[in-house]
């Protein structure tokens, strides 16, 4: 094993690497000879021997050989798949140190890549941080001759199989268990993602946690769907939970999991869900935070920085199927939402409907497009909410922010580098961070959510 005295890192060869920081992704980050080395499965405090498997021109990446020093941080995971299974980067830490580096995380960033001096507040953890997801999607195919079902394995396409994922709500688990049976028995064949050939190419899950129910969605590569009728028997007979099954159909040779069409096989087209007093009507791809524990504490964030009176008009931009919005409906005078699926817009008028609340209307469109027929229209607004997907804002929708001059503008963010680029260009409009709030939404991963408030400056 070489030690730290070449001057150029070459690839194959291994190194003795201290960690000494966590990566965005929640790859460890040490130097040979000053050069960064990335290392997966590396936690700050462990001395590691790795190989280098690649190399960049200002970094590179290693594979752990064998660990030297054991970080403080490091823990045997719960889950006994953890060391293969690429569902969770960060099983093997310490609940407290994931917890903590996600705070870091989201200071730094705001930091380095915003210039942003922001209030961070401590971050909002979870008292019991297992079986928190709502939502799973399951990969089916072949390992050792046999159908398997599970998450792909780190850095492959090879499929972990699994009975049973830590994380997931109960019910998610014994479906998994009792859809997987049903397929080999029935002899319906996985799919071969190299020949094309087979029926089955995921099976995706949706767990309600208020009323305990389960809907099943077959990601098909055919419209046909063999033995469906058995199938869904089966199902129906084995688990008393579930409420919906639905078949998606994806024909293309592709990693996106879903298809443009999905029709209901079986029972409602909808599971409901809750949030505190308002109930959700949620369809196979509706948008719906997958972790309703602390969904609950994240909407609870955005209501107590609109300060709403009961007199505020409120635009949820990139509003999804209306969560937020309809969460602040009992104290604003009017709720504006704007999507561009109109799938989410259609379940965002039916989660309207389904909560008595009529003055909430929800749009079609991109938000930078419809806000200045939206101000034609009277609807300005007191407060904004944006809760963009990770890439962050639309540019356009930002440079709307400014023309309208909102006073409050909330940012709920799920990506810290994009929250940072785009908050350091609301302060060049004219607005001021209040304060960050960071929420552990996924624990074991390297993901974090936080709550922005932001107020415009004035004149």
């Amino acid at each position: 094993m070489k030690q730290q005295k070449e001057q150029t890192v070459k690839q194959g060869e291994t190194y003795r690497i201290e960690i000494i920081d966590l990566a965005h992704d929640g790859e460890g980050v040490g130097r040979v000879d000053g050069f960064t080395v990335f290392v997966p499965e590396a936690l700050p405090g462990d001395v590691v021997a790795a190989r280098v498997i690649s190399v960049k021109k200002t970094y590179a990446r290693a594979l752990i050989e064998k660990i030297l020093v054991r970080s403080g941080q490091r823990i045997i995971p719960a889950c006994p798949k953890a060391e293969w299974c690429g569902g969770c980067q960060l099983a093997h830490m310490d609940y407290s140190h994931q917890l903590a580096w996600k705070e870091k995380h989201v200071r730094e960033a705001l930091a380095r890549l915003g210039k942003i001096e922001a209030k961070v507040l401590p971050i909002i953890g979870m008292e019991n941080p297992d079986a928190y997801r709502n939502k799973a999607q399951f990969p089916v195919g072949v390992a050792a001759g046999n159908l398997a079902m599970g998450f792909y394995q780190k850095r492959s396409h090879q499929i972990v199989d699994t009975d049973y994922c830590r994380i997931q709500h109960p019910l998610i688990n014994k479906g998994m268990r009792t859809v997987k049976q049903a397929l080999m028995d029935l002899g319906i064949e996985p799919y071969n993602e190299t020949a094309h050939t087979g029926t089955v190419r995921h099976a995706v899950f949706r767990a309600s946690f208020s009323n305990n129910t389960l809907m099943i969605i077959f990601v098909t590569c055919a419209d046909d769907l063999p033995q469906q009728d058995q199938l869904i028997a089966r199902l129906r007979s084995e688990l008393s939970e579930l409420a919906s099954v639905y078949q998606n159909v994806n024909p293309k040779v592709t990693n996106v999991i879903f298809g443009p069409k999905s029709k209901l096989l079986w029972g409602e087209p909808y599971i409901v869900d809750q949030i505190g007093e308002l109930k959700f009507a949620i369809s196979p791809r509706s948008f719906f935070q997958v972790n309703p524990v602390q969904t609950k504490i994240l909407y609870d964030l955005v209501k107590n920085a609109a300060a709403l009176t009961g007199r505020e008009t409120v635009w949820d931009l990139y509003c999804g199927i209306g969560t937020i919005g309809l969460y602040l409906a009992a104290d604003a005078a009017r709720v504006v939402g704007v999507e561009s699926v109109d799938e989410a817009v259609a379940d965002a008028h039916c989660n309207a409907e389904l909560n008595g609340i009529d003055h909430a209307r929800f749009y079609v469109g991109k938000a930078e497009e419809l806000a200045s027929w939206l101000l034609q229209e009277g609807l300005h607004p007191d407060v904004v909410v944006v809760d963009p997907p990770r890439k962050g804002c639309d540019p356009g929708l930002l440079a709307t922010i400014k023309t309208v001059e909102v006073p409050r503008l909330i940012y709920v963010s799920c990506n810290p580098a994009t929250l940072a680029r785009d908050l350091a260009i609301l302060t060049e409009y004219g607005y001021q961070v209040e304060y960050v709030q960071p929420v552990d939404m996924f624990p074991d991963t390297a993901h974090v959510e936080c709550v922005t408030l932001m107020s415009k400056v004035e004149k």
